[in-house]
């Protein structure tokens, strides 16, 4: 059954959404207890153009038909082939919808469309519903050799 997301609007992030999504990403991760940190691990969205779009990869927000916004997920480029799945978080009234679905399949096709081969991702345990998601698009876990602080599982899956 194809799930109904016309109360909602997913458009390409700019520097102008940078305080609306550092809120949200904050807020979620300290909902389940883990730590923002704006000097290294979420530094990335000081400047989202720079650290995403002019290096190849794309952040998308959710909003709703009043401009609140209600999602985030970004593609990373780490090198030429592999890129990384950062900063998927959902305000409570948008869980439980089936937008995480629709949002990393459609995170994934971007990613293929690209020309990426791999896709990275981090979670902590804490995320249960986030990686029950990621297991049912056969993402593996790996050991990475480095991993953010808050972090204490890595996956991948070759696209």
């Amino acid at each position: 059954m194809e799930q109904d997301f016309s109360d909602v609007t997913i458009r390409a992030a700019t520097n102008n959404d940078v305080e609306r999504v550092k809120q949200l990403v904050f807020t979620t991760l300290r909902e389940y207890e883990l730590s923002p940190d704006p000097e290294t691990t979420d530094a990335d969205l000081m400047d989202i153009e720079a650290s995403y779009l002019k290096r190849g990869g794309t952040f998308e927000v959710i909003e709703d038909a009043v401009g609140n916004l209600l999602g985030t997920v970004g593609l990373y480029p780490l090198d030429e082939e592999t890129c990384e799945l950062r900063k998927m978080y959902f305000a409570p009234k948008l869980r439980g919808r089936g937008l995480g679905r629709h949002m990393l399949e459609r995170t994934i096709n971007n990613a293929r469309r690209l020309g990426f081969k791999t896709m990275q991702l981090e979670t902590a345990s804490v995320l249960e519903q986030a990686i029950k998601l990621y297991t049912r698009f056969e993402f593996k876990p790996f050991e990475a050799a480095h991993k953010s602080a808050r972090s204490d599982q890595t996956y991948f899956l070759n696209l």
